[in-house]
């Protein structure tokens, strides 16, 4: 089986490659050959993927790539890459390209190679948003209507009908599921306006200042690294009539206040760690996240086996396991008290 990963040496991109690999097959048929194609070359961090053997990496813009793809066979796609929130944001020329011109090129060379790939395209949770004819509801679900109130948002929103008319066409198996915010995600700040969700749990593990943007009161769906790989796994693997039918479907999410993840950073590294998020408004950032879903449920993941984690106190402990050297030694301590205490 040959696979495709766009985006695929960014972090969500190299962890998903990772598990792949680990697992050694995708919906029963072994994994040959795994194809990240990114415009950033791996990071130092997923290094090791470059040394296995049954992995390629190419670098470049996506635009540029898809040329190749039509001549191409790959079993499965993973569509991961695009410019984020703030940039489209920002730079409305870029948000096209990367978003809408990239996704339309690559579903037209999957549709020219001729061979119908399966491909789960990874939308967002941003594609929901409030407008005057569509009340946004306090939990965004499944059928809810998408009235989205970013860029961003709205490119998602477009690449879901375009993957589901391509696959009514029969061009191509998609599926779409709508990531929630993913946290805590390593490294350096970026481009996203809903960055600030790692910022001020990450940067003040590795005790740095971390600023927020918004009132500790702001609610908002996210979901840890690994639940977000699980979901594109499981969705990739179901069939239509499991999905229940070609419409996106939320990945589930963990309802969450600001307020209770900086409750949560600090039974599990202490009141230092919290100490160190100051609160400093922005009002671009507020804009933003006030037109976003304040919760989402997911009915139709949950069918498939999917779950949320229980508590954001185990987001917090799966960043310290997983990147244990971007945490100070003092935080490390704390949260291995704090899971002795519950009993881990």
């Amino acid at each position: 089986m040959r696979v495709l990963i766009t985006g695929g040496t960014g972090f969500v991109g190299s962890r998903l490659a990772r598990e792949l690999l680990k697992r050694g097959a995708l919906n029963g048929e072994p994994i040959d050959q795994l194809v990240l194609a990114d415009q950033f070359p791996l990071p130092e961090a997923a290094a090791d993927l470059a040394q296995d053997p049954r992995v390629q990496v190419r670098v470049g813009k996506l635009l540029e790539q898809c040329e190749a793809f039509k001549s191409e066979r790959f079993d499965g796609v993973f569509h991961l890459a695009s410019a984020v929130s703030g940039e489209c944001e920002a730079d409305f020329e870029l948000g096209l390209r990367s978003n809408l011109d990239s996704t339309r090129a690559l579903l037209d060379a999957l549709r020219i190679a001729g061979h119908r790939p399966r491909l789960v395209f990874s939308s967002s949770v941003a594609v929901f948003g409030p407008d005057a004819s569509n009340p946004m509801p306090p939990l965004v679900r499944d059928d809810t209507l998408p009235t989205p109130q970013t860029s961003y948002g709205t490119h998602k929103l477009v690449c879901e009908h375009l993957v589901a008319d391509y696959t009514r066409k029969g061009f191509i198996d998609g599926r779409s599921a709508r990531l929630m915010t993913v946290t805590v995600r390593p490294g350096r700040p970026n481009g996203a306006a809903s960055s600030f969700f790692s910022g001020i749990i990450r940067e003040p593990l590795a005790g740095q200042e971390a600023i927020l943007p918004v009132d500790p009161s702001v609610s908002h769906p996210v979901s840890s690294p690994a639940r977000t790989v699980q979901g594109l796994i499981a969705v990739f693997e179901a069939t239509q009539e499991q999905m229940g039918g070609r419409a996106a479907l939320n990945l589930p999410a963990l309802n969450v206040k600001v307020s209770e993840m900086l409750d949560a950073l600090e039974a599990v590294a202490g009141k230092g760690v919290r100490a160190l998020v100051k609160q400093q408004p922005d009002p671009t950032i507020q804009r933003i996240v006030a037109g976003w879903s304040k919760g989402a449920v997911a009915a139709r993941a949950e069918r498939l086996g999917l779950q949320p984690e229980k508590e954001f106190a185990d987001i917090v402990l799966q960043y310290i396991h997983d990147h244990p050297g971007a945490v100070t030694e003092q935080a490390r301590r704390a949260a291995a008290d704090y899971e002795r205490g519950r009993g881990h």
